[in-house]
């Protein structure tokens, strides 16, 4: 076994490490004992190289527990639940809600020995932002689960946030966070601006939502279409949005002059800066370190094997948040759809592509297809609903994503520039951005657009997830066949 299939397993392990004690209770003392036995096959079997690498596969599933035992031990000790605060905050993230707005603030005392996350529910006005410093007096509390399918607590631990209050808040000051952080958040305010002012709504939300991430500025009867329809996915800053950005940043730096691998580098630099500005959501890093990881084999001459990038996507981000893996079904919905979309493209291309090219809309088909193949288990256990008319949906829509994202960043770069040239961008990216919206709302309409199911137990998703791994893995193995003839 070559040393980067053994280093592929190894990760592998530390992701199956961090996904079995995410959902089973395992004493530490169990850990202990394996790395111990691990520890001593390999001082007594180094030579052995089998016996080695299990070694290694074991050391590494243990690392992957103990990881994510640690964090979750971290929710169960709160020691300032019921405790008084009054003190003052720096507003980490801002988010709409039903009431108001959901505030992230750090917490800075010196009875508490440290800094820490609080969420804070203050009515829709006044504004609040980051950087923005508060004079906080309230009482912690734990976070409450108030829907008995939906584990609110852990998704709130995953982003650090492990009290809430409903308090007296004071804004006393701004601008107080990181100075870069904030200079990249204003420029993305500043683009959604430029959007908006020259857009109409409901075709400026879903322009901003498409560049930046994000459907909460479009109407609730929209966002339901989107949701009928299986197209979140476009507003949801996925792979596919950040491919787009990576292929036209590429371009814009050989159009500068650089060379290709210097343009290569201009890219990696502005799929950060993108990540950065869109608010890290886990759909972005996910494909943010993908992107960077193939582009950085690009640049080396080296094409990369997407499964083993997003196996080490996964494994980078699991190892800095090992709570992401049962509690961010974004997490899981973005990493199962990109794993679907690279297994089985080898197979779709010899089977069908080449054979039927129509214009590129039998790729969109099969590997629309392939992604929800992948998901749907995940989607109908959390959402109680599938989507058929979807492939459909994906296929008069992709096509034309790419140009609606150019004429939107160029309505943006040309409201600095020349105003009346943004104007001429705004009406032809409106005649996209309407289309999009008027057909997705008629689609939606359709009483197949989608079906709800009830009663998914996890076990059937497990079966399910049985039989799709062998199914890939024998296609692998015929594929691999008829190479060999």
């Amino acid at each position: 076994m070559s040393r980067s299939r053994v280093f592929l397993f190894v990760l592998l392990n530390f992701i199956v490490g961090v996904f079995v004690r995410s959902f089973f209770e395992i004493n530490q003392y169990y850990f202990f004992l394996l790395a111990l036995f691990s520890l001593i096959m390999l001082f007594i079997f180094y030579k052995n190289k089998f016996a080695a690498a299990a070694a290694f596969f074991a050391l590494a599933f243990v690392l992957g527990g103990w990881f994510t035992d640690k964090e979750i031990e971290k929710t169960k000790n709160l020691i300032y639940s019921g405790k008084t605060f009054q003190t003052t905050a720096i507003i980490e993230k801002v988010a709409p809600s039903t009431f108001g707005q959901n505030i992230v603030a750090e917490f800075s005392n010196r009875e508490c020995g440290g800094d820490f996350l609080v969420l804070i529910q203050a009515p829709k006005y006044p504004e609040y932002s980051y950087g923005d410093l508060l004079d906080v007096s309230c009482t912690l509390k734990l976070i409450e689960n108030l829907d008995v399918n939906f584990d609110y607590k852990m998704y709130m631990a995953k982003e650090g946030v492990l009290y809430q209050c409903k308090g007296k808040i004071e804004k006393i000051a701004e601008g107080k966070g990181n100075w870069l952080y904030s200079k990249i958040i204003l420029a993305r305010t500043t683009f959604e601006n430029k959007i908006t002012k020259v857009i109409s709504q409901p075709y400026g939300a879903l322009a901003s939502g498409l560049l930046f991430g994000g459907g909460s500025g479009l109407s609730k009867e929209i966002q339901n279409d989107f949701s009928r329809t299986g197209m979140t996915h476009i507003i949801a800053v996925s792979g596919y949005n950040v491919t787009i950005i990576a292929e036209y940043l590429i371009m814009f730096g050989i159009f500068l002059g650089l060379w290709r691998k210097q343009a290569i580098w201009f890219a990696i630099v502005g799929i950060f800066l993108f990540v950065v500005m869109v608010g890290f959501p886990s759909s972005a890093v996910r494909a943010g370190v993908m992107s960077g990881i193939l582009l950085w084999a690009m640049k080396n001459g080296r094409l990369a094997n997407c499964e083993n990038a997003i196996i080490f996507a996964g494994a980078i981000m699991l190892a800095i948040n090992p709570l992401l893996l049962r509690w961010d079904v974004g997490f899981q919905l973005s990493f199962l759809a990109t794993l679907g979309i690279v297994a089985s493209a080898s197979f779709w291309e010899k089977s069908f592509i080449k054979k039927h090219k129509a214009f590129g809309i039998s790729e969109i088909i099969l590997l629309s297809l392939s992604a929800q193949i992948f998901v749907l288990p995940i989607i109908a256990y959390n959402f109680n609903i599938v989507s058929p008319i979807s492939l459909l949906a994906n296929v008069f829509i992709l096509p034309i994503v790419p140009l609606s994202m150019l004429l939107v960043f160029l309505v943006c770069l040309f409201g600095f520039i020349f105003s009346p040239l943004s104007l001429v961008f705004s009406w032809l990216a409106f005649l996209l951005l309407y289309y999009e919206i008027k057909l997705i709302h008629i689609l939606a309409q359709f009483p197949w657009a989608s079906v709800e199911i009830e009663k998914v137990t996890p076990w059937w998703i497990f079966l399910y997830y049985c039989i799709l791994i062998v199914a890939i893995y024998f296609l692998k193995k015929r594929e691999s066949t008829e190479m060999e003839e």
